[in-house]
C-alpha cells in the first residue's frame, strides 16, 4: 500500500528535524514549515503555544547550544492519518555537558507539502531513584 501524503511529507520533515538536532544545521528543516507555523513545547521557556518560523528559528538555536555537541534519534515508531504524524523516539546526547536519555513523542501536522505544527511531549529515559 502506497504511503499517505501526510506520511511522505512528515518523513522527509522527520529527516530533516533529525539531522538539526545531530548537527545544528536547521534551515532544511525551517524551509519545510509554514509562514504561520506553531509549536507547543512541555517546559522551559518555550512551554506552551509558540507561533512563527522566527520563533521555531529561535528554538531550535537554542536546543544546539544545550545540545551543543549533537542530540541523536532511535527511532521506535511512527503513526500516521491524514493531517499528523507521529514519531516516537529515544534521543541521548549531552546536556549542557551533561550525560541526557530522553523519551519523546513529537507530533507533525502537515498541510500540502510543508509542516503547519508541532507538539512535543517527553518523559525521562533516566534512572528514577
Amino acid at each position: 500500500m502506497a504511503e499517505s501524503k501526510s506520511l511522505e511529507i512528515g518523513k522527509k520533515a522527520f529527516k530533516k528535524f533529525t539531522h538539526g538536532l545531530e548537527t545544528g544545521e536547521w534551515e532544511a528543516f525551517l524551509e519545510m514549515l509554514t509562514d504561520d507555523f506553531t509549536f507547543w513545547f512541555p517546559t522551559g521557556q518555550y512551554h506552551g503555544l509558540n507561533q512563527g518560523k522566527e520563533k521555531a528559528r529561535e528554538f531550535f538555536r537554542f536546543v544546539s547550544e544545550a545540545f551543543s555537541e549533537g542530540l541523536f534519534i532511535s527511532l521506535d515508531n511512527i503513526v500516521s492519518n491524514e493531517k499528523t504524524v507521529i514519531f516516537e523516539f529515544r534521543d541521548e546526547g549531552l546536556f549542557r555537558g551533561v550525560p541526557y536519555k530522553n523519551r519523546v513523542a513529537i507530533a507533525f501536522d502537515v498541510r500540502g507539502d510543508k509542516i503547519c505544527a508541532y507538539r512535543e511531549y517527553y518523559g525521562s529515559d533516566g534512572k528514577s531513584n
